[in-house]
């Protein structure tokens, strides 16, 4: 054997190795510490576990997460394919930030509602699909309910000084999920047949029920009042957490000055859109008009699934987007638990669920303590245009569509990590294309002119809800703004109202990085622009859209090198 030949012999296969530690830590590390997670992706050897925040499993955890963060920087990126290449930034991403949430942000030390969220979603991913026998599924719950006891002891020992609005939203959350426990559960398991296996959830249910009980007291007695902490990241935690999460590294005060731009261009639209509706009325005075235009909240969820057939129709005709199937989301409303921080979600089954493979979409209607007046004001967020740019974004062409091209993603990697920029980017970008290509004009969408206005005023009314979050979240985060004027901010320069002001104010406060949305969708539009002038008369809309959504969830970083062939900025 020559000299040469022996050398390249002896040269690492880096593609195979790179699979064989990204295998490894996905279900050492990733797939071990969140088995809700790996429930909800179809991975069922997880179902019988619960996720730890005790003190010793987070130190032990710290420690696979930097270990496999040097396995994987060993392996040099310059040896991979171009998609391999992409994954091992994802990867090393996901682990960054995964060591910044437990070592920095510290959620575990800071949010009561992690506990509490996590024991009812962990019963919820093991109900709603029937992805095996109801004994099956039954003694995975079990398994789960013996170790939720704990789980809440637990938060006893960390919580330590957490921010007042984290343990207002924990005490606020926890009467839906105390009843989600006593009514829900175990009327989805009414079918189970072993008698022992019933007699013994009866047993660890009560159990569940007594400690959550507890320990919604504990909080309002005890933690409550010690509840100073400061809700902020900081600066330098939020720039890392969007360049792990979503690989921006741009500079904060640059990211505002875009957010502040699209902010202006999008209430200037409204503006004009509204003169030529009611030239007599200020814009205020029509989004409150426009807000009225609301369905019954009994009718809301028909009013959601009646969208579909008109949103597929014009899919296709137009050639927006491949739909890789003709199986509908199921319409329903939001599980008790989630309702605080959320109005209308997608819940789609995981890339690996051979099973069960139903989608949910959720819709939050208002709640039964409302008064009428606060109905009211709840309902104006769900009016004849925010109903369509909802369907929209969550189902078709937005996420629901999107998971339908997981299947296509490049790899194991690509079906598992992902970034919000791109699928709450791709959802947001949707709603306004959509609109851009023609639907919501009299009969495509709407019945008349002054319908299809409303429609563009609903999109665009979701666009500046998007836009302050974006400036709203590194405002709070970084000191600048005060919960209080960040509510203002939602009401004056978001359009929305004080209900919803409410609500997306709190989520900023636990969910910093939540400009992903607009971010996202700027980025999209740019590459699409980008690819425009890159093809020419060649360019396909669906084939672009066919080919972002091809990629699987990676930052539009990754999806720009993969689609222009270059790194050039994405925004």
């Amino acid at each position: 054997m020559s000299l040469g030949i022996a050398a390249q012999a002896e040269q690492p296969d880096w593609q195979q190795q790179f699979e064989k530690v990204s295998n490894a830590y996905l279900d050492q590390v990733y797939l071990h510490y969140a088995p809700s997670q790996a429930t909800v992706l179809g991975y069922h050897q997880y179902d019988a576990q619960l996720e730890d925040y005790s003190r010793g499993t987070i130190n032990a955890q710290v420690a696979q997460l930097k270990e496999y963060e040097q396995r994987v920087e060993l392996i040099p990126a310059a040896a991979l394919s171009l998609t391999t290449r992409g994954d091992r930034a994802m990867v090393l991403g996901n682990i960054r930030s995964q060591l910044l949430t437990l070592e920095v942000i510290r959620p575990w030390q800071r949010n009561a509602d992690n506990y509490s969220s996590t024991c009812a979603n962990a019963a919820f991913v093991l109900m709603e699909r029937r992805f095996a026998p109801p004994d099956d599924r039954l003694r995975s719950l079990i398994a789960r309910e013996i170790q939720m006891v704990p789980l809440l002891a637990a938060a006893r020992v960390n919580l330590q000084n957490p921010p007042r609005v984290f343990t207002e939203i924990a005490i606020e959350q926890l009467p839906g999920i105390i009843s989600f426990f006593q009514h829900d559960v175990p009327a989805a398991f009414t079918d189970a047949r072993d008698p022992a296996l019933k007699a013994k959830f009866a047993q660890t249910n009560a159990a569940v029920i007594t400690a959550l009980q507890q320990y919604q007291a504990w909080l309002k007695a005890h933690l409550l009042p010690k509840s100073n902490g400061n809700f902020r990241i900081g600066a330098d935690a939020f720039r890392k957490k969007l360049e792990y999460d979503e690989m921006v590294d741009m500079p904060l005060d640059k990211l505002l000055q875009i957010g502040w731009a699209d902010l202006r261009r999008n209430q200037e639209h409204f503006q004009q859109v509204a003169a030529e509706l009611e030239p007599n009325k200020t814009p205020q005075q029509v989004l409150e008009e426009l807000g009225t235009d609301h369905p019954a909240p009994d009718q809301l969820i028909p009013s959601f699934r009646a969208t579909f057939d008109n949103l597929i129709s014009f899919i296709r005709s137009h050639h927006i987007v491949t739909i890789p199937s003709d199986v509908r989301p199921i319409v329903e409303e939001t599980p008790a638990f989630m309702r605080a921080t959320t109005t209308a979600s997608m819940d789609t089954p995981g890339p690996f669920e051979t099973h069960a493979t139903e989608a949910y979409f959720n819709v939050t209607l208002p709640d039964p303590t409302m008064t009428p007046a606060e109905v009211e004001g709840y309902m104006h967020s769900f009016n004849v245009g925010t109903v369509i740019s909802t369907a929209v974004h969550e189902a078709y062409p937005g996420h629901y569509v999107q998971f339908l091209w997981v299947p296509h993603a490049p790899s194991r990697v690509r079906k598992i990590l992902g970034a919000n920029t791109n699928v709450e980017g791709w959802a947001h970008y949707c709603e306004q294309i959509m609109l851009d290509e023609g639907y919501g004009q009299p009969g495509e969408g709407a019945k008349d002119k002054r319908e299809s206005e409303f429609l563009r005023l609903g999109q665009l009314q979701d666009a500046l809800l998007r836009n302050a979050r974006f400036i709203v979240g590194i405002e709070m985060h970084t000191g600048n703004m005060t919960m209080t004027q960040a509510e203002e901010f939602f009401q004056k320069e978001g359009y929305q109202s004080k209900e919803v002001a409410q609500v997306e104010t709190k989520r900023g406060a636990g969910d910093p990085t939540y400009l992903y949305y607009t971010l996202g969708k700027l980025e999209i539009l740019k590459l699409r622009a980008d690819m425009q002038k890159k093809q020419g008369t060649a360019f396909s809309l669906q084939k672009f859209h066919d080919e972002f959504l091809s990629q699987g969830f990676p930052p539009i970083k990754i999806v720009r090198e993969a689609m222009i062939g270059d790194d050039s900025p994405a925004l």
